[in-house]
């Protein structure tokens, strides 16, 4: 609806207009972050103390090496990229473009499933904070395309986020 105001115009819309405009936000828990278990609420050094610094950093930068009650980069692998295949990759498939904003494992991991990463390369992927990564999917392919300009084609848009609570 617009309402004219001498020479102003000023759009007035509605709730049902406002929902018809929205873009689906989509929740879901297997695109948290990996689980430390143990190492949960601790800061690096209090970490270190505890443990040693050979082992944390063991299990913060091996693939397969969970800490103590908690979560592998390739457990995190298993639920992020399921979650993908199973409910991201359909939406691709129909010609409809999906942006993931998720934490830096997660990301990480379903990252390693689009580029075909090794576990070793994998664990040295490091995301930058809040700059995007544009995959085009064509031809049943992803090919990374850097940040997203206008995109015309289906992809993937992978956004990390600093969570601060």
């Amino acid at each position: 609806m617009m309402r004219m105001r001498g020479q102003e115009h000023v759009v007035v819309f509605t709730v049902k207009d406002t929902k018809k405009q929205s873009i689906p936000v989509i929740t879901d828990w297997q695109l948290n972050e990996r689980m430390y278990g143990e190492l949960q609420g601790l800061n690096k050094q209090e970490t270190a103390e505890r443990y040693g610094k050979e082992q944390v950093h063991e299990w913060r930068r091996s693939y397969d090496i969970p800490p103590p009650n908690g979560e592998s980069l390739e457990m995190c692998a298993q639920r992020a990229v399921t979650y993908f295949r199973d409910e991201i990759e359909p939406q691709l498939f129909s010609g409809k473009n999906v942006m993931i904003a998720a934490h830096g494992n997660s990301l990480r991991s379903i990252i390693m499933y689009l580029d075909k990463l090794t576990s070793q390369e994998v664990i040295s992927l490091e995301l930058s904070t809040g700059i995007p990564l544009l995959y085009i999917f064509k031809e049943g392919r992803y090919v990374r395309r850097g940040s997203p300009v206008g995109p015309t084609e289906a992809g993937v848009y992978a956004y990390t986020r600093v969570c601060c609570c």
